[in-house]
């Protein structure tokens, strides 16, 4: 009789304990994901709105910028947005107001560029508004953008298209001009005049960007060798935009902006790139070194 009742306790025993451990089922339910049609990544210019005219003019151009649609839900909004070598988390929130849906998201403000999104998505195909600094000390202040959604896809074969002037406008150099002039009527004097000034000269690229390939061609020396410094440069970044770089400095990314195939996606893309691509960028920064570039005037 005492075994059977010390085995009636044991088990008894047991059993409670089981039961404590088990993990107690919550009824929180995760929030229900909406307008899913909506994420994505939507690519336009970032263009100057406001500007502190105070401090010298650096921001003279409109970069390209993909924000990126995550997730939404009733409470919340995360995506990111990505310009100019900058990759940046968004958190916030989405409203609608009859047929309108608006959305407010911020950057983590630990970074000086940081700031605030704020725009409307029209008829599903167009997001359009502004972004406010953080820091209203920034020489910019404020920008505005009008975004259209694509979807990024890495297509080694695409190039820069050829009714474009690839020219390094913001790395010109001073050049002295001697410009003489003939005075008509004074015979027994000089009639010539001789005045001197200075003006911008810049760097072009050659037709060879339009017709070389560094993403699909394992490039020779002899493919190269007579190209200029800037060609060298560009054929070496074309690289990098088709896989989707974001490019921080205005010196590359000017080149690649206005191009219509280009979304910046990434701020690293070391790991996408192809054996060939690799031999290709460490061949042109080796001829990048050594090579030269002819300036000459181009207005803009």
């Amino acid at each position: 009789m005492k075994n059977i009742l010390y085995l009636f306790l044991a088990a008894l025993f047991f059993s409670c304990n089981s039961k404590e451990k088990q993990p107690q089922i919550s009824n929180n339910k995760m929030p229900e994901e909406i307008r899913t049609d909506l994420y994505g990544s939507w690519v336009g210019d970032f263009v100057v709105a406001e500007r502190d005219t105070t401090q010298p003019e650096k921001e003279r151009y409109s970069n390209r910028i993909n924000i990126v649609i995550k997730k939404i839900t009733e409470t919340e909004v995360t995506g990111q947005s990505i310009v100019a070598g900058n990759n940046r988390p968004l958190s916030g929130t989405m409203k609608r107001t009859g047929n309108t849906i608006s959305f407010t998201l911020k950057e983590p403000g630990d970074d000086k560029n940081d700031g605030v999104f704020t725009f409307e998505i029209q008829n599903d195909t167009l997001l359009k508004g502004t972004w406010t600094a953080n820091n209203p000390k920034k020489e910019v202040r404020k920008r505005k953008f009008e975004l259209t959604k694509k979807q990024f896809k890495y297509n080694p074969t695409v190039m820069l298209p050829d009714n474009n002037m690839y020219v390094d406008y913001e790395n010109p150099k001073e050049e002295e001009v001697t410009y003489e002039e003939e005075n008509e009527g004074e015979e027994t004097k000089d009639t010539t005049k001789t005045e001197t000034y200075f003006e911008n000269v810049y760097r072009m690229a050659s037709e060879s960007i339009l017709k070389i390939n560094s993403s699909t061609q394992k490039l020779k020396e002899s493919d190269i060798k007579n190209l200029k410094k800037i060609d060298l440069e560009i054929l070496r970044n074309t690289i990098f935009a088709r896989h989707g770089f974001s490019f921080k400095t205005k010196t590359v990314r000017q080149f690649f902006d206005d191009v219509e195939w280009y979304i910046p996606i990434s701020t690293n893309v070391d790991d996408q790139l192809t054996s060939v691509e690799k031999e290709n960028i460490a061949l042109l920064k080796r001829f990048e070194k050594y090579a030269e570039d002819n300036y000459d005037s181009f207005g803009r």
